[in-house]
């Protein structure tokens, strides 16, 4: 009987994919985009730089090339797609499905945070974490920094020595510029350069901390998939193999650390797309890096570079303005925007005697747009920072226009918020630290020393939530105590949905937290609201994961929803503004040392920055531009008047702006 034998291929690694030859595409591709757009979606293997000026289609973009790739063949989860929100990719996903089918909503999508978190649970143990680990918050990390200072006995310093926010910007910066605390220190805090050494040992303990607690912060998810990326780790070669493309959206925002995942997510085959605009780089006092879309081309052979230029939202009169603003950038993709929509208005540069007058004006203008027809939901107000709104929102009032302000306390930010979580939070992991202190400062009759007691017999396991308080519990412990561990033992064991732990914690949290705050009335609210996110989940875990990664924005403490109109102005900083669009922009308080910024004069790269913070406030109009400064105001920081419209603006020739002056009638 003949001996059947099975050949087997030596270093052959399967690709995950199936590519059809000659394929009958279901959508016509080429009749369906621009002839820039189609050359980025039918890209395939290879390095690709998208270059995608302000409404030019960047998501239809991404989104067509989903679809092709998938009509090729590809596997749908071999495709990584990496955003700043889950938002975005969000509605990548949903616009990719409506337009092939729903393959195209189980591709890989998230923000580099979440995707670090699914990477880091499924091979925890290849890093050496537990898989079960807590994500702190900003606030949580600040938190413990600050119970390190305490315990380091720094505040006893005679000088005065960093608070939690400042020593957590420097150690996180660190993290995410790849710069030394020290340079870090040098740079934008001089004034502790003495403090260098304490700052490097809170860090120490800081790390030690997490490790021992089993915390991740969330510079901490992004390290951890980094070096595990560059490890060599034979676990590595089992998650490269799953990926056949990767696309990052936004790419112009990544920081340091961000552009290494990216090179060490596609060190097998080199098929990466990254998509983003030089020109809006406006997040470095994130830890973003303009340099890395700069230095895209150097980091890959053969990159090919596609500039889309055809702009679908504004007016040829408001391109040719922000064309001539970002013209004048020192380091830059030249690229010329261009629209094929005829009609519009010159953009407007209109000073006023003062910022008074100038809100006026503004106020009087929206009004007469509203009498126009164009909805107060299609009116923006732009500002570089928060309190440049301040007199405006004054005239707003007095004309009772309303409006909705961004760039407030976020939801999650809400202290309210922050206690109900921590109770969940202990639920899923008891040796959560952070999340112990905040829960047992909420009860009368303890204070941090206390708290700090029974969190180290929580540690040396003298007590804990997973048996019945009856049996770990002694007579020292008072009957609010009891009642709490007896509260977290329920939660910990009983195989409930979210909503109900959620619902059990409330209850709970009822009396502590009338307690607390004066206008409980007020955030009741919010908890209503975290009621029916929560209503939204199968397991606590994914919840309390989402509300760290990607919380909702805002809080009903500052936006009270049902005392809105269903119609609103719109009053949001620049920053706050990227991505967004209206019928009218004003951008206001377009002075010399407001905007640009007197700091930022300090610095060359700072300056280039406000440009392209101008550049990003202009594109968001589509109809009309004004833009708006005051001729004679007092700068508290400089200690001077500033009069000079901002250097932006002042050269701009007749034919791309017309000039206003506002005089009393």
């Amino acid at each position: 009987m003949a001996k059947k034998f099975k050949l087997k291929r030596v270093n052959h690694t399967p690709a995950a994919k199936a590519v059809k030859e000659n394929i009958q595409f279901s959508i016509n591709y080429e009749n369906q985009l621009n002839p820039a757009q189609y050359d980025a979606v039918k890209a395939v293997d290879g390095a690709y730089l998208v270059i995608a000026g302000a409404g030019t289609g960047k998501t239809r973009t991404l989104v067509y090339r989903v679809a092709r790739l998938i009509e090729l063949g590809y596997e749908p989860r071999s495709i990584v797609l990496l955003t700043f929100t889950r938002k975005a990719a969000r509605e990548m996903m949903n616009r990719a499905a409506v337009l092939l089918d729903n393959r195209c909503s189980k591709i890989t999508g998230g923000t580099f945070h979440s995707y670090a978190n699914m990477i880091l649970r499924k091979y925890a143990k290849a890093m050496g974490i537990s898989s079960s680990f807590t994500i702190l918050d900003q606030g949580d990390s600040e938190d413990i920094i600050n119970l390190i200072r305490a315990q380091l006995n720094l505040a006893k310093l005679k000088q005065r020595f960093p608070n939690k926010q400042t020593i957590f910007k420097v150690l996180s910066l660190s993290v995410n510029t790849g710069k030394t605390v020290e340079d870090i220190i040098k740079e934008d805090y001089p004034h502790f350069f003495e403090y260098t050494d304490k700052i490097l040992d809170i860090q120490k303990v800081y790390k030690d901390y997490k490790r021992k607690n089993s915390l991740l912060d969330y510079d901490d998810l992004l390290i951890y998939l980094r070096d595990f990326l560059q490890s060599g780790h034979p676990s590595v070669r089992s998650l490269l193999n799953s990926i056949n493309f990767v696309m990052v959206d936004e790419y112009q925002d990544t920081n340091k650390l961000q552009a290494q995942i990216v090179k060490g997510l596609v060190q097998h085959n080199n098929n990466i797309m990254v998509v983003g605009d030089d020109s809006q780089s406006i997040y470095s006092f994130r830890g973003a890096n303009f340099k890395n879309i700069m230095e895209f081309p150097s980091l890959f052979p053969d990159v090919q570079i596609i500039k889309l230029e055809e702009n679908y939202r504004s007016t040829q009169s408001i391109l040719d303005f922000t064309n001539k603003i970002i013209d004048d950038a020192l380091e830059k993709y030249p690229k010329h925007l261009f629209t094929h929509k005829t009609g519009g208005e010159l953009p407007a540069i209109v000073s006023a005697q003062n910022e008074n007058m100038q809100s006026r004006f503004v106020v009087e203008k929206i009004l007469e747009l509203r009498e126009e027809g164009v909805s107060l939901n299609d009116i923006a107000v732009l500002f570089r920072s928060s309190f440049f709104s301040f007199d405006l929102e004054i005239e707003l009032n007095k004309a009772n226009i309303p409006y909705q302000k961004f760039g407030g306390m976020k939801f999650i930010e809400a202290a309210h918020i922050k206690d109900v979580l921590a109770f969940l939070r202990i639920a899923v992991n008891p040796n959560d630290i952070v999340s112990w202190f905040r829960v047992l400062l909420l009860h009368e009759g303890i204070g941090p020393k206390r708290a700090q007691n029974i969190i180290d017999e929580i540690q040396a396991s003298k007590t804990g939530i997973k048996l019945s308080p009856d049996l770990v519990l002694n007579d020292k412990y008072k009957d609010n105590i009891f009642n709490l561990f007896q509260l977290l033992n329920k939660i910990h064991t009983e195989k409930t949905l979210p909503v109900e732990k959620a619902d059990e914690v409330l209850k709970y949290y009822e009396p502590l937290f009338r307690n607390k705050y004066d206008d409980f009335n007020k955030r009741k609210k919010d908890l209503e609201i975290f009621l029916n996110i929560a209503n939204n989940y199968k397991t606590l875990e994914i919840l309390l994961t989402d509300m760290a990664l990607e919380p909702p924005q805002d809080s009903v403490i500052d936006i009270e929803a049902e005392d809105q109109e269903k119609e609103y102005l719109t009053l949001s900083t620049i920053h706050s503004a990227k991505g967004l669009e209206w019928h009218t922009v004003f951008i206001i308080h377009a002075i010399e040392g407001f905007f640009p910024s007197s700091q930022s004069a300090q610095s060359l790269d700072a300056l280039e920055e406000e440009r392209r913070l101008m550049y990003v406030a202009s594109t968001r109009a589509k109809q009309n531009l004004f833009i708006t400064y005051p001729m004679n105001i007092f700068d508290r920081y400089s200690g001077t008047t500033l009069s000079k419209p901002s250097r932006f603006i002042s050269h701009m020739d007749e034919d791309i702006a017309e000039e206003w002056i506002i005089e009393e009638e």
